[in-house]
């Protein structure tokens, strides 16, 4: 293999960076033959600009960005290569107190019929529309979060009010004030509520159970460039993802993060959603976050964002040039170097294709 640069790879801080993090502490790039250096990234508008202008060779990725990056959405058009996807499931919905109280008593899973009775009530009163974060635009945060609220009857974008904040300062802006609810990837949920800021109402998995989230994606150019340290890094992120799913490495894992990636949170807020629960619920998650599942990216998952992305009229463009990134094949020589690669599983039907979209209307 060709003497090249460190491969510099981007990543916010959130629980599904973990295959990223993990390869890196336990010397799996290293192993794999690459040089790999972390970026940690305080939101995900910086990762996507310095992935965009070759700051960063690759990076943990919001699967719609990849499609508004190759539709050229906000004035940017790069074809990323998508080679594995990170994690499964792992955000979650969490309302300020106030808010929660309006709904009255509730378990979790919240019901949008339930949530939409209290802002219809509220908007009864003469109160403005309650003010919720997301981490991006184009994020299955934004897209989920709409598809849940549509379910009830509520339009997102005109019975409440929808903001963009970096996942690491949506406890702070939800204990201020500044926001009223949002939905983050963990373990960001678990910090608001073990902080007392919110209230835990429902995760992602529970709209789409096992949906996609996070993927390693590729700076444009950079797998024909330098394709056989792609697979080699590819490789040692799948590893890693194989010995993030052993549960007795579960607490190490959560030190780790909390090394490299949480110092300023406790180690219990960071285990939860490796345990497949919400900090301060003992009751698993129905859809707990996974990492070896998610592994090969597959289009036909893409598909379903990309149908969100239409029914909101978040961008155009073809499916074939839209869903091109997605590159199982990569996946395949990868996992090929493993002596016991995960198995590729099924794609998770996705009730986001059962919406109509732009193109139905």
């Amino acid at each position: 293999m060709p003497h090249h640069p460190d491969i510099r790879l981007g990543y916010v801080p959130l629980t599904d960076a973990a295959p990223l993090v993990i390869a890196d502490a336990l010397g799996l790039f290293a192993r794999q033959g690459v040089r790999v250096r972390l970026s940690r990234e305080s939101a995900w508008a910086g990762l996507r600009d310095k992935l965009a202008f070759g700051a960063l060779d690759g990076a943990q990725v919001l699967g719609p960005l990849v499609l508004a990056l190759a539709a050229g959405a906000g004035g940017v058009r790069r074809r990323l290569t998508v080679s594995a996807g990170l994690a499964r499931n792992g955000n979650t919905i969490v309302l300020s107190a106030a808010l929660a109280a309006r709904i009255g008593p509730f378990a979790p899973p919240l019901s949008a019929a339930a949530f939409a009775e209290a802002l219809h009530r509220r908007a009864e009163e003469g109160l403005p529309p309650p003010t919720l974060a997301v981490v991006f635009p184009h994020s299955s945060h934004n897209l989920l979060l709409r598809h849940w609220l549509a379910s009830g009857g509520l339009d997102p974008d005109h019975d409440l009010r929808l903001v963009v904040v970096p996942p690491p300062r949506m406890a702070e802006a939800l204990a201020q004030g500044a926001i009223e609810g949002f939905c983050a990837g963990e373990p960001w949920g678990s910090h608001a509520i073990a902080q007392g800021a919110g209230r835990f109402a429902l995760a992602t998995g529970d709209i789409w159970a096992d949906h996609p989230e996070k993927l390693l994606a590729w700076a444009e150019g950079f797998a024909e460039a330098r394709e056989a340290e792609l697979i080699a890094a590819t490789a040692a992120v799948i590893e890693a993802a194989l010995w993030l799913e052993i549960p007795a490495n579960r607490p190490a894992a959560a030190r780790l993060l909390q090394e490299r990636a949480f110092p300023e949170l406790p180690l219990s807020t960071i285990a939860a959603a490796l345990e497949g629960r919400v900090a301060g619920c003992e009751t698993p998650l129905a859809a707990p976050m996974r990492f070896a599942a998610a592994s090969r990216p597959r289009r036909e998952e893409a598909a379903a964002w990309l149908a969100a992305m239409r029914r909101w009229g978040h961008l155009a463009g073809t499916e074939a040039e839209l869903l091109a990134p997605w590159r199982a094949d990569l996946w395949d020589r990868a996992a090929a170097r493993l002596p016991a690669p995960p198995l590729p599983g099924r794609a998770a039907p996705s009730p986001l294709l059962d919406t109509p979209t732009e193109t139905d209307a």
